[in-house]
């Protein structure tokens, strides 16, 4: 029933994707969201997975994936982490991604990035990394690694689909669309490198406060919604050949 549902909704919102095929003819810098322990790996907190799941560790696989190849051609990589300070909540979420844990630290098979020199790592504090990357005297770390490197596409990965992705890049729609971004041209979001968690509503209901998150439709909402404001949707990714 719930599968049937979905299926139903997916044909009543479609989500064309393409794939994209990427050059050194245009500069494409890649985006990593939150690929924190506290999301991505079993066991690791309020926020983490209970058990395996695949949609999860594909996102993990693919975007692992990328960031090598796009260090490797000496591409730009700009990485948010979610990190929170212990006495600032974030409702409506429980504690998570606490400052100082292992929660707050990029999944294993990316801690490489600490320590690689193309890469710019940002820590955020609130769920859309656009605002969380202003800092006390106005600048904002992304606009100016975006205009640094003339950036003029942004290939964005990442959890969650329709939480901390689309909040980011609904932003980096609206600041490009005001010329806040000026070498940016487009915003690009890669499906099978996209995640979102699963809350099923027989669980939900027996959590205080929670809402029900199926997962697979919630991933195509968020995918959906990134459409809706201008972002282009991919369901592969390749390079080609130099």
């Amino acid at each position: 029933m719930v599968s049937a549902t979905i299926d139903l909704l997916k044909k009543e919102l479609p989500v064309e994707q393409t794939s994209l095929l990427l050059s050194q003819d245009i500069k494409t810098g890649l985006v990593l969201v939150d690929l924190v322990n506290g999301f991505c790996t079993v066991g690791a907190g309020n926020l983490a997975p209970v058990q395996h799941d695949k949609q999860i560790s594909c996102m993990v696989q693919e975007s692992v994936r990328l960031a090598r190849l796009f260090c490797e051609k000496k591409w730009p990589v700009f990485a948010f982490l979610d990190t929170h300070h212990p006495d600032i909540l974030e409702p409506p979420y429980p504690p998570h991604c606490i400052a100082g844990t292992d929660e707050a630290r990029l999944v294993p098979d990316l801690q490489w990035l600490e320590n690689e020199a193309n890469a710019t790592l940002r820590r955020k504090d609130c769920i859309d990394g656009f605002l969380g990357s202003v800092d006390k005297d106005g600048s904002n770390l992304f606009v100016d690694w975006v205009n640094k490197n003339q950036i003029k596409a942004i290939l964005v990965v990442g959890i969650c689909t329709d939480i901390c992705v689309l909040d980011f890049v609904c932003s980096a729609l609206s600041a490009r669309n005001r010329r806040m971004l000026t070498p940016l041209e487009d915003v690009i979001v890669y499906s099978s490198a996209c995640a979102t968690f699963d809350l099923p509503i027989h669980v939900a209901q027996d959590i205080d406060g929670a809402l029900a998150h199926p997962q697979d439709l919630m991933h195509h909402i968020g995918l959906y919604m990134a459409k809706g404001r201008g972002a282009r949707i991919v369901s592969e990714v390749s390079f080609a050949a130099e």
